[in-house]
């Protein structure tokens, strides 16, 4: 049975970027995942500002508001590594957390898909033909953290 999640307060919401659990990397405490990777897009960008400017917004969707933004000037690299960056914050709020962490290794080895209506990249889109590149990260994280239990 696919395991499908998209609202914080669906089932298996704590697998959404915008779920209240913090994480500190960079240096840096982050409300949430969505704060983390919307700043990530402007680091050396010519608007570099916005990574403070997003980090100190109080809730996820003002992150991504800001982050998702056209009129502002990703850096040039973030096609390139945006995948590393999305699974390495995911990786450390599974890793801070043991209650959701526990919640995704209890899902065995199931398929995970976030079941956004409009993300074909991040999710699975409308007609589950999307890439559902954040499954596949919270899938992969899965078996990184049981391969670390194991020894």
């Amino acid at each position: 049975m696919i395991i499908y999640f998209y609202k914080v307060e669906k089932p298996y919401g704590c697998f959404s970027n915008f779920s209240p659990h913090d994480i500190f990397l960079c240096g840096q405490n982050w409300l949430t995942v969505e704060h983390y990777y919307q700043a990530q897009k402007f680091v050396g960008s010519a608007d570099r500002r916005l990574v403070a400017a997003i980090r100190g917004v109080p809730t996820p969707q003002e992150a991504a508001k800001l982050g998702r933004d056209p009129n502002h000037r990703v850096r040039d690299d973030w096609e390139a590594v945006k995948v590393p960056i999305m699974r390495e914050a995911i990786l450390t709020k599974f890793l801070t957390h043991p209650d959701i962490q526990a919640i995704l290794v209890g899902t065995g080895d199931r398929v995970i898909v976030e079941d956004s209506p409009t993300d074909y990249y991040w999710g699975g889109g409308c007609d589950g033909t999307g890439q559902n590149h954040l499954g596949k990260i919270l899938m992969s994280v899965r078996s990184e953290i049981c391969q670390r239990r194991a020894g």
